[in-house]
């Protein structure tokens, strides 16, 4: 038995068939531009450019591998995260999506009792509060795109919006759920109480949101729509996964939490999966994991490897033209000149927060440590240890909450291909760290669930025991792991302190500034 695994990322669409040994039989991928920008910080995307890029996908592989796509007799479906879909009562969306790197805010405040902001101000999280309801996309078209709103019926992620193309209906994962959404983490579903604040901190409706389905459940079934597009079989069922973070933790083996799982993405992140909801930070909530019944805490980097395509856009020039030279790719070199650098980067040390989360809402990046010895290499090295002290501190404040040490590491994601990052990542966290048999672990772990939903297995444990084979492993230098361990204590640690004041005043003068030119233009 063979299943479909669709995996839609930023910047492209995999179709994949696995077999229930976790082997990859067959692959097509569709790239595409990852957004388009009317303005600073907005980021939109045709949903048509989603969909036409799945059925593209589908088709090439009922052309090149027409035995095998004959052989699928499951579909499943893994996406980014917080991408929102907004449709009328016919499932056409009514403007672009918003990717989940758009970074427009609507301007305002939440409506909330006297008592609610009483609380949020004593736990310090009303900034935090204040931030989410500007960044919801709903509160934002209520402002700015009234006719617009007036006519959503569905208030969508990418994941609900593509299994309505599938199946007809208006359904999703509740493994899916990640975004500024009216959810229930802990309960994994909706919040049930209607006067609950969230839905005033969002502004969507519950009649606007999509049915939610338990990992490894049945979805629906492919229609005949669906089937003359996409040349998939009318009636294929397709079976509930869940986001494509969730799926890489599952596809490295991650059921406990002493494994952890590093994904090192555009975002990176760290997770662990557990049998109880908590907390990492306050008011990050734990994730509904694919496996059913637990959670998958997490701590992310937001910009996370997104910070090496602007190094590479911005100067690895040399590298670039280098690799088009030799037939090889400018990521490649630049991770083979990273041995050149000693651990620690020489004291150069990178914050990579250079975009606000909601545990410091006016953080920034930033690069101390410069001197005369210093080349773009170094700067190099110092972004990938930057991305790991921040996942560093992550598992801390996991391991903190769950009272378990971390023991193992899974590594997925572009960072992870290069052998130098995967012996760094190791060297830094102390730990046995290990790559699976393919770098697809998002279509993996959404293959993982279809089985289970077959009934080809019986539990997770069964289906991973099967299907996750370790293919590398790396152990950690703990003469290095000491070294990162000095720069994490004395000065990694002491960043936001020394520099969270700097980083609102920049964020105000930032905000009058942008304000006075909305105004008054360029004379301003």
């Amino acid at each position: 038995m063979n299943v479909l695994a669709i995996d839609c990322g930023t910047q492209s669409l995999r179709a994949i068939v696995f077999s229930h040994e976790g082997e990859m039989l067959a692959k097509e991928k569709v790239e595409f531009e990852p957004y388009y920008s009317l303005d600073v910080g907005w980021a939109e995307q045709n949903p048509n450019v989603f969909w036409n890029a799945l059925c593209s996908a589908t088709n090439k592989l009922a052309k090149d591998y027409p035995v095998i796509f004959d052989s699928i007799q499951g579909v499943t479906l893994t996406t980014q995260r917080a991408t929102v879909v907004v449709v009328d009562e016919r499932g056409k969306p009514l403007r672009s999506a918003f990717v989940w790197l758009d970074e427009r805010e609507a301007k305002g405040k939440p409506k909330l009792a006297f008592w609610e902001n009483l609380a949020l101000s004593l736990i310090g999280k009303k900034a935090t509060v204040h931030m989410a309801w500007r960044r919801s996309k709903a509160n934002y078209m209520r402002i700015y795109e009234p006719e617009i709103w007036r006519k959503v019926h569905k208030y969508l992620l990418l994941s609900g919006y593509l299994t309505y193309k599938l199946t007809g209906e208006f359904v999703d994962s509740k493994a899916s759920q990640v975004g500024y959404i009216p959810f229930d983490y802990k309960r994994k579903d909706w919040i049930s109480n209607p006067r609950h604040y969230r839905w005033r901190l969002f502004g969507i409706d519950r009649n606007m949101l999509p049915n939610l389905v338990e990992p490894t459940k049945l979805l629906g079934y492919v229609n005949e729509q669906a089937s003359k597009e996409t040349g998939l079989k009318k009636g294929l069922p397709v079976i509930v996964a869940g986001a494509d973070k969730q799926c890489e933790t599952l596809a490295i083996g991650c059921f406990s939490p002493e494994v952890a799982s590093i994904s090192l993405g555009t975002t990176a992140t760290i997770q662990i999966t557990t049998d109880n909801y908590i907390e990492p930070l306050p008011f990050m909530p734990s994730y509904p994991s694919v496996v059913p019944g637990k959670y998958n805490p997490e701590i992310e980097v937001f910009r996370g490897y997104w910070l090496i395509s602007w190094f590479k856009k911005e100067f690895a020039h040399h590298e670039v033209r280098e690799a088009e030279m030799l037939g090889t790719t400018a990521e490649e070199l630049l991770n083979q000149r990273l041995k050149n650098i000693p651990a620690g980067s020489e004291g150069l040390m990178l914050q990579p927060t250079w975009t606000a989360g909601l545990d410091k809402p006016f953080s920034k990046g930033a690069i101390i440590g410069f001197s005369d010895k210093h080349t773009r290499i170094h700067i190099y090295r110092a972004i990938i240890e930057g991305i790991n002290y921040a996942l560093i501190e992550g598992v801390k404040s996991i391991e903190k909450k769950t009272k378990v040490k971390v023991k193992k590491i899974g590594l997925s994601g572009g960072g992870a291909t290069s052998d130098e990052i995967s012996q760094i990542t190791a060297n830094m966290f102390g730990v046995h760290t290990y790559k699976v048999q393919t770098n697809e672990t998002s279509a993996l772990g959404a293959a993982i669930a279809a089985f289970i939903g077959l009934g080809v297995y019986n539990s997770v444990e069964e289906a991973v025991k099967n299907m996750v084979h370790i293919q590398k492993e790396f152990y950690p230098d703990m003469n290095e792991h000491e070294v990162y361990m000095e720069y994490y204590r004395k000065v990694y640690l002491r960043i936001w302190d020394a520099l969270g004041d700097l980083y609102k005043e920049l964020d105000s003068i930032s905000r009058k500034r942008k304000k006075i030119q909305t105004l008054y233009g360029d004379k301003a």
